[in-house]
This record gives structure tokens, sequence and C-alpha cells, in this order.
């Protein structure tokens, strides 16, 4: 070849190469190109917010920033979130909370038919002897009251009938003396006639030895009131003491059911209460007694308290030792308006109850959790009532919890095991039960303070004084009721003087304000004080109230309020900033505000 013609032939070939790629490039090369795929815009306070090109937050006002789609925002150290592929695997099942409308909740407790104690009798011996003859030889006996129950030999009782016959012919002899003569001889035979009488016998017996004049070798031995022997102490031939048991009689016309309920069933029992119970001895019969004794100690061994329930048993149908199943009927207003989840949604952890709560992602990606602690009442039957912590429309996690708490402690986020025990520092204020009046008054309070906190957000001055006024006046008047008759009970009285006493402060020195600069700046102690109110004695409105927070309120340093309504109304920059803020709890009518961190008093 000619070397002048190898450069050409190069050129050539290369010019082909390139060609052939450019027709052969795959539909997905040629699709990355440097073009990228289509930037979103989120607001860095409110990531929910993804909008397709640049501008301002619709809720705070805020610039947008483009989102990073590979990192979908970044997650706290109480949530946690799962690829697809691991939601499925997880099979996560979640469920809104259900709130209580008046049904009755069973709880199942097992027992045993007993006998009532009350109605227990032993027939004993009035006095000393050889039992001669037993008339009931069987233990299962019914007997009537006063029926014969065995002859009893007493030479005690022999003699005593001696006595009496003699005073009796003494008495008949001295009928034409004297008549001190007369009163010594009737006092003897009187004395004569109740010594027979303690030694237990009647006095018609007593008449009867009188009438035939003579003494009776056998004495009967008789049952006080009716019932069933259920134990024969007494053989014929045996000599006994005073006061040596013959028989036992019980009357099983009223019977016990003696059941053992858990540690968690016992704020369900109260005296009085109701009880439905079926026994496999006599199927599908279904008997009622109610709750006369439930034992304040519980055992040790067994972790059970024993429930006394009296039943009437007429027709002897129920036998003691027969073991039954009971049913009580638990009303769920005993946690008034509360929310219920399923026994599956809490994890446990000491004191400590935490549930995971759904929360939405970015467009188009998967949904996260947040793990949240809860206050949580005593279980009845398969749900468990939340006090604090979760809201109607928050789902929850009811199968899958677990799954989410590894992956969580994995991550080293904020997973069950590593939540401080409510010994310790929790996220819950103490839940306190007062009187309806006091309620009652806290309802004007709260309204007040609410009037107040849409006056700022409305930028109204004299509004605003008007309402520290009025708040300051239902301060006062529940204040009365606390100490009023009865007064509040310690705990309750003491948290309630260190509300009163900030709420009394706060609302002095907005009322008397002449800007709305010095309201704003003390409106977050009132707030951290209404707060509190709504922790200890729960909300006591009848609307649902939530807790807003502001990151820039106070000079960026972030505050809370307390509003109601589905929009932010921003108390602190008022109409230049109305919806900024987000909602971080809450609070139906009658729940209870969780609480995490310290609110200042």
């Amino acid at each position: 070849m000619n070397p002048k013609l190898l450069p050409l032939l190069i050129i050539l070939l290369a010019s082909v190469a390139f060609g052939l790629g450019r027709c052969t490039a795959s539909p997905s090369e040629s699709e990355a190109s440097p073009s990228h795929a289509a930037i979103h815009w989120t607001c860095s306070m409110h990531p929910e917010i993804d909008e397709p090109s640049p501008g301002t937050c619709p809720i705070c006002g805020m610039d947008l920033i483009e989102r990073d789609e590979d990192n979908l925002g970044s997650l706290s150290e109480s949530e946690v979130r799962l690829s697809e592929r691991a939601l499925a695997m997880a099979r996560i099942r979640t469920a809104l909370p259900v709130r209580s409308q008046g049904e009755s909740t069973p709880s199942h407790l097992l027992g045993r038919v007993a006998l009532d104690e009350a109605r227990i009798e032993t027939i004993t011996a009035w006095t000393a002897g050889r039992i001669d003859r037993l008339r009931v030889r069987t233990t299962g006996a019914e007997v009537r009251r006063g029926q014969q129950l065995a002859s009893l030999y007493s030479p005690e009782m022999f003699a005593a009938q001696r006595d009496l016959l003699s005073a009796k012919r003494q008495l008949d002899a001295l009928r034409g003396g004297s008549s001190i003569a007369q009163s010594a001889a009737r006092a003897a035979m009187e004395a004569a006639s109740e010594r027979l009488e303690l030694l237990g016998m009647t006095s018609g017996a007593i008449n009867a030895v009188l009438r035939s004049g003579e003494a009776r070798r056998q004495v009967p031995i008789r049952s006080q009131s009716a019932g069933t022997v259920i134990e024969r102490l007494a053989s014929e031939g045996m000599y006994v003491q005073t006061g040596s048991p013959l028989y036992r009689v019980a009357d099983l016309s009223r019977v016990w059911v003696l059941l053992d309920a858990y540690e968690r069933d016992l704020p369900n029992l109260g005296l009085g209460q109701a009880v439905r119970f079926t026994s496999e001895a006599m199927p599908g019969q279904t008997f009622q007694g109610e709750v006369a004794f439930v034992d304040p100690v519980v055992d040790p061994q067994t972790r059970t308290a024993r429930v006394r329930v009296v039943v009437q048993n007429e027709s002897g149908e129920l036998r003691p030792g027969t073991f039954v199943e009971a049913v009580l009927e638990v009303a769920p207003n005993d946690t008034p308006r509360a929310l219920w989840i399923p026994r599956s949604a809490p994890l446990f952890t000491g004191r400590r109850s935490v549930v995971y709560v759904e929360r939405e992602g970015p467009r188009g990606t998967p949904p996260f959790y947040e793990a949240r602690s809860v206050r949580l009442g005593p279980v009845q039957g398969e749900m468990y009532p939340v006090i604090a912590g979760l809201s109607a429309t928050e789902r929850v996690v009811v199968h899958g919890a677990f799954t989410l708490d590894a992956e969580l402690q994995i991550r080293g986020g904020l997973s069950m095991m590593r939540r401080a025990d409510d010994s310790e520092r929790g996220p819950f204020d103490e839940v306190l039960a007062a009187p309806e009046a006091f309620l009652a008054s806290l309802s004007d309070v709260v309204e007040a303070y609410l009037a107040l906190q849409r006056s700022l957000a409305g930028d109204s001055l004299e509004v605003t004084t008007s309402s520290a006024g009025q708040l300051l006046e239902a301060a006062a008047r529940a204040n009365e009721v606390a100490e009023g008759d009865p007064p509040l009970a310690e705990a309750a009285q003491n948290a309630w003087t260190r509300i009163y006493s900030r709420l009394r402060e706060e609302s002095a020195a907005i009322r008397d304000a002449s800007s709305l600069e010095l309201p704003r700046t003390r409106f977050e102690a009132l707030s951290g004080s209404i707060q509190r109110l709504l922790s200890h004695f729960g909300n006591p409105t009848d609307e649902t109230l939530r807790v807003a927070f502001c990151p820039m309120a106070l000079g960026n340093a972030g505050a809370s309020w307390v509003q109601s309504g589905d929009a932010i109304e921003n108390s602190y920059f008022g109409d230049s900033m109305l919806r900024c803020g987000e909602f971080r709890d809450v609070v139906d009518p009658g729940a209870y505000l969780s609480a995490e961190g310290e609110r200042e008093e």
C-alpha cells in the first residue's frame, strides 16, 4: 500500500465507526443525555410541598429550594422509611383509631362457684355427752330449719331436768303456804328452766318435760337453718364436749363466684358491677350476679386478685366447685371520649408505650413512619384507649411495628429501646382527675385564650387587650371553683396553682399593653401554661384544638401556640406571615395533650 494513502484510510475508517456508533446507540443511552430529569421544588420548612417550578411556599411564603430526589428529604431520629420492596416484605398494615360509640367492651375472666361463707352454719353440741343416734347420716342431705339431726345423752342435761321437776313439785306443795315461800320456789323453778335453755333445750321441750313429769335421757340436736349438709363430723357412740362441731350446713340458695382478675383487668372492676357468666356443666345457660368484693392484694405467684360475685341460686343449678367463664361489660366511657387502637399496635418497654404513625412522603414516594410515645389506658378486650399522644386522623401501624422499630434501631434512631422510661423524663405531664364543675370553668379559660390568640393573628391590639382581661377573669373564676367545696385533690390543686399563677401574670401584662410587641413577647409563656393545662386536665372544650409551632418566631428561637381550626394562624407575626408554621399535635375534646420536652411554667 502506498504510504501516502495510509492517513486518508485511517480518517475514513474512523468516520465510518463514528457513524455506526451513532446509529446503534441504545435508547437508554440516548435518553441519558446531559438533560436531567424534571426538577422539583420544595420548602425547607415544609418538605411536603412539591412544586414543578420555583416560587414561594404557599404556607409560609419562603422561597422554594430544589428537592434532592435521592434523599427524599431528611428524617428525624424518630422517623424511619423503608423501600417499596422492604415495605412489601414487612407487610405493614395501618388503621385509623376508632372513637368510642358507647358500646360495651367485654372482658373475659375465669373462676369457679363457691359456697357463700355468710350462709354456712356449724351445728355444735350445747352440752357434753354421748351421741346415741344420728338421724342425718349422709353428706349432701337436705335439712329443714328446726329438723332433728341427732340425739344426745347428757348427764348434765338429765340432772338439770330433774332439778326443774323437783322445783315444780316444791312449788305445787307450797301453793297454800306463805307468799315468800312460794316466791322462792317459783324462782328456783325459773332458774332451772333457764339453765335448760342455756343447755340448748327449747321452751317447747321444757314444757313437755313439765307436763310429763319425767326427765328425758336423750336430748334432740336440731338444725338452726335450712340447707345442705356439706360435712358430717359426728358418729353414733361418740363422746363430745360442749361446743364440739357435729355438722356443717350450707344454704345454697345464694352462692359466690370467685374470679381471678389479672392486673390489667382490675381498673375495670367496681362494686355492684354486673357480671355475666356461663358454665360448661350447663351449656346454653347464662347466669348473672354483682361484684361484691375485689381483693386489694394481688397474689405474687399468679399475679391475680380474687373477685367475689354474689349470685342468686334458688334453683340450685350452680354447684360449688364448678368452673365458669365470666364476661365483664366494661363501658368505654370509663375513659371519656378516648381513641381506641388494637392491642397489636403499641410496643412496650418499661412503662413506655410507643406506636408508629404513618406519615405521607413527598409526592410519588412511599410513606415514612414516626415513632410516637403515647399514654394508654387499661386494656379492654382487644383494644387500648389512647389518653394522649394521638389524634383521630393519624393512621397507626397495627402489623409490622417491630420491623419498623428494628430498622430504626439499626440506623441508630430513637427506637423503642433507646427511649427513656416514664419513670425518668417522659413526654407527658401527669393526668389529673378533676370535678365537672372545675372542668367547665377551665373551658371558659381556654375559650378566652383562643379569642386572644385569634386577635393577635388578626393584628388587633384592642381585641387582644380585651381578650386578655376576659382570660384574667375566667382564670380567677376557675380558681374560686378549685378552692371551693369540694376542693381539688392535692396533686390537682398544686398543678392548677402553678398554671393559674402564670396565667394571671401574663394576662395582666398583655391587658395593659400599648402595642402588639409586648403581647407577642409574653404570648409564648401564656401558651405554655395553656398547654400544661391541656396535659394535666385534658381538653375541656367541645372543639378540636391544635398545637402549632413557628421556628421563626421570637427572633428565630421558635415558639408554639394553641389554636382551633385547620389553617395555621400565626399569632407571632400576624398578617405578615399568617400561614407560617406547622401543627405539632392535635387534642380532641376530652383528650390529653402529649408534651415532648418541658414547657415553661
